[in-house]
């Protein structure tokens, strides 16, 4: 009978124990929970931008019509590259960016100023270097051209070459419209010339519109002769989704040209409205491109992903498809980086924040008169995220 009852005793307290032992696991998630709450709501700090270049490989070592660098030497392009043809130029050329700062807002961050060689940036002089370095590669590399810069009339540039024509244009320069407002602004000016153009108050002039980010290291107007039946040129690359870049559109400066050029415009800022507005911010305007382009009868979509120059009738205007990995190269999101660089390269787009590699860029050029070898400086430099 003693037995029996401490066997009962001894289970009675092993059931009151185990709501208990149930519960402690219990208790040990809700914490577990509450612990990847509390680390969630705790804001992440961004890993730091290198303030200096830091220097990788050089992707395209061995590979045919590549540039081979050892270091920052280039191996294959030692000579400093002769820019200025032989013969004077028959055809003027004139390229065109839309441009405009945002200052800084009151609660900006005291370390958002930022130091490249011997000097100090704050936003909008960050963008104003950006600008006048594209200028310093267009008067280098095409002396004999002409910058047109649209902006926002309100905007006061500070910019005086004898070179540049600043040339306001009435629209909405937000962040959140500049895109859309680059392609009506890109319209405007055009007929603006057209008119011109008709009243015999101004030559032929072919025009190259680009982004203010781009170093040009070829002479660009050579694609008006090289290929002279186009009336528009863009830039593509083996991307399903956004195989156009809007960094780069040419063209021809005829009554002809400049017409079927606005028509196609036309129609892209049709779609860009009425599409593709969520992206109005950024990318809504490749998206545009490439669904006016490809939502054409019989445009054969495959040949973005040979690499080789190629024309087609898109409505009325006959389009020059120019590969990114030679006009609109970009480190290291582009097409052809994992390839190298080509030896025939003649633009350089330093999209989103490799802006410091291309102040050090043009520093780096200024200091040594050797394009080759700075051309080797952006193909090891060009993977790494820096400050801008």
């Amino acid at each position: 009978m003693l037995l029996g009852k401490r066997i009962c005793v001894g289970w009675n307290r092993l059931l009151l124990l185990l709501p208990v032992v149930i519960l402690i696991p219990h208790f040990l998630s809700v914490k577990e929970l509450h612990q990847q709450m509390d680390s969630q709501d705790i804001p992440k700090e961004k890993p730091k931008k290198p303030d200096h270049l830091i220097q990788g490989p050089a992707a395209g070592e061995g590979l045919p019509n590549r540039l081979q660098c050892q270091g920052t030497r280039a191996l294959n392009r030692t000579q400093i590259l002769r820019f200025r043809n032989n013969s004077l130029p028959t055809d003027h050329v004139a390229l065109v960016t839309v441009f405009t700062t945002y200052n800084s807002t009151p609660g900006s961050r005291p370390n958002e100023m930022v130091t490249v060689g011997n000097m100090s940036y704050n936003k909008v002089e960050r963008s104003m270097a950006i600008l006048n370095v594209f200028l310093n590669f267009v008067q280098v590399t095409m002396p004999d051209s002409h910058v047109i810069i649209l902006t926002d009339p309100a905007f006061n540039l500070p910019l005086h070459r004898d070179t540049i024509t600043i040339q306001p244009i009435q629209g909405e320069y937000s962040r959140d419209k500049l895109m859309l407002q680059r392609i009506r602004s890109y319209i405007m000016f055009l007929q603006t010339r057209l008119e011109k153009l008709k009243q015999k108050q101004e030559q032929v002039t072919h025009f190259i519109f680009t982004d203010s980010d781009i170093a040009v290291i070829g002479d660009l107007g050579k694609i008006f002769s090289d290929y002279p039946n186009f009336d528009l040129a863009l830039t593509f690359r083996n991307n399903k989704d956004q195989p156009l870049n809007s960094g780069f559109i040419a063209v021809r400066g005829t009554t002809d040209g400049i017409q079927r050029g606005v028509a196609f415009l036309q129609e892209v800022l049709a779609v860009y409205s009425s599409k593709f507005m969520r992206a109005s911010r950024m990318l809504g305007d490749q998206l545009a491109l490439a669904w006016v382009v490809k939502s054409k009868p019989n445009f054969n979509i495959k040949r973005f992903s040979r690499g080789e120059a190629f024309q087609d009738m898109i409505g009325g205007a006959s389009v020059l498809f120019l590969p990114c990995s030679l006009y609109n190269w970009t480190p290291p999101e582009g097409a052809g980086q994992f390839h190298g660089m080509s030896l025939d390269v003649k633009v350089v787009h330093f999209k989103g924040s490799r802006k410091r590699l291309m102040l050090e860029a043009w520093n780096f050029l200024s200091s040594s008169s050797n394009l080759p070898d700075m051309l080797c400086l952006i193909l090891r430099s060009g993977r790494t995220k820096y400050d801008f």
